[in-house]
């Protein structure tokens, strides 16, 4: 039952910390130093919606994963018809919406599931209740 608790909080994570890594791609060397802590700051927007939604759900498992899982799958054809614009493979495309897209559905997922089966086990543990002298 742990894993099921922790697994999709280390997997949000790790997506977040994938995402945040294309915001590496704004240091130039044209650029002012200013300019390119402005480029930094304004590629991790995304990563900080997502720190949000996050937040959210380790708080409320089940909002938090709803989101998660509509972000995900919301972004899929967005992302799919830019790359595959791009790079004009629907393979390569469906293997980029599997590595930023697929992570966040499949936590979103893991979220859900871990608020049910939390349920589950409330509901079936009776109450405390003392004995009455």
């Amino acid at each position: 039952m742990k894993i099921i608790h922790w697994l999709p909080r280390v997997l949000c994570i790790l997506a977040i910390l994938f995402v945040s890594l294309f915001a590496l791609d704004s240091f130039d060397p044209k650029l002012s130093a200013s300019r390119q802590w402005q480029e930094f700051f304004m590629h991790l927007i995304p990563s900080f919606i997502l720190i949000i939604i996050l937040i959210i759900a380790w708080k409320w498992e089940l909002v938090g994963g709803t989101i998660l899982a509509i972000l995900g799958l919301g972004f899929t054809p967005y992302i799919f018809s830019g790359n595959y614009h791009h790079n004009h493979s629907i393979w390569i495309s469906l293997a980029i919406i599997a590595s930023i897209t697929l992570p966040f559905v499949i936590t979103g997922g893991l979220f859900i599931l871990s608020h049910y089966l939390k349920l589950k086990r409330k509901l079936k543990t009776p109450p405390c209740n003392p004995p009455i002298s």
